[in-house]
């Protein structure tokens, strides 16, 4: 892939994924030429980021009303390689990237039943404190949940 920054080696980049879910391209996600719109990467990212989440145990403390923290989303970007049309399955796949003090890189890549590149995309989570607002710090546990790289799907 070229031009996109930060993915170095495609091949290297791609082995680092485990975690995937399925996702089937619906008739609404669809232009009148029958490809996928531009704006529906984000919806499938933000549904294998939740997933991914719920597998490394984090969000289902994040959703408790009186739970200290939170994630937010600091940014999101989504490059394309090739068309995507009205009920073709995608694997998409996410995994984390770099990882910061409160923040994580995650890293995502939809796949084709050919095993083609479709998108791949990137942004930057945040936790955050739902008191002040402010970055939270993963703790030590997060950090390994992290690094031990869930593999499976969800579907």
């Amino acid at each position: 892939m070229k031009n996109v920054t930060y993915i170095e080696d495609v091949n290297t980049w791609k082995e680092g994924f485990s975690f995937f879910i399925d996702v089937k391209v619906r008739f609404s996600e669809v232009d009148m030429f029958g490809h996928m719109n531009n704006t529906v990467p984000f919806v499938y990212f933000e549904q294998a980021r939740i997933d991914y989440f719920k597998s490394l145990g984090f969000m289902q403390d994040w959703v408790k009303p009186d739970h200290e923290t939170m994630i937010v989303v600091a940014d999101l970007q989504c490059d394309f390689a090739r068309q995507v049309y009205f009920d073709e399955h995608i694997r998409l796949f996410v995994k984390a990237g770099e990882i910061g003090n409160s923040s994580v890189d995650l890293h995502y890549m939809g796949l084709n039943a050919r095993d083609d590149i479709c998108f791949v995309g990137r942004g930057t989570m945040v936790q955050i404190s739902k008191r002040t607002g402010k970055g939270a710090p993963w703790t030590d546990e997060m950090k390994n949940r992290f690094n031990e790289s869930p593999s499976g799907s969800i579907s």
